[in-house]
């Protein structure tokens, strides 16, 4: 049986040809992210997620900024982090547009706070 071409190394500028998505050069750089119903982003969210949406449609960060733009994601006010209190803490969400909740995240992505 044939085997299934090498492809190159999905890290920026890499020239290296792998089976997987990363070389061994740089496979300790993309750690695998377990799926989002392992993460508790379920049914159960889902449902959770459309309920708060429906009464609360308008994006909060565009709010603050004098627009009103259709909210599409419930994001976590802080990251949750796995705590599953925080969340299921229906204070600790906010309704979003996917813009202002991608920018949200990556800026805390980016720069995360650890507390010691």
């Amino acid at each position: 049986m044939p085997k299934k071409a090498k492809h190159p190394c999905r890290h920026p500028g890499c020239p290296n040809l792998t089976d997987d998505k990363y070389c061994e050069e740089h496979k300790h750089l993309y750690p695998d992210r377990p799926s989002s119903s392992s993460r508790g982003y379920g049914t159960k969210w889902q449902k959770a997620s459309k309920a708060f949406l429906r009464k609360h449609p308008l994006c909060a960060a565009c709010q603050a900024d004098g627009r009103y733009t259709l909210a599409t994601v419930v994001d976590h006010i802080t990251p949750h982090r796995g705590d599953k209190s925080l969340f299921w803490n229906q204070n600790n969400w906010q309704p979003l547009c996917k813009p202002c909740h991608d920018r949200k995240t990556w800026l805390e992505d980016s720069n995360p706070e650890y507390h010691y």
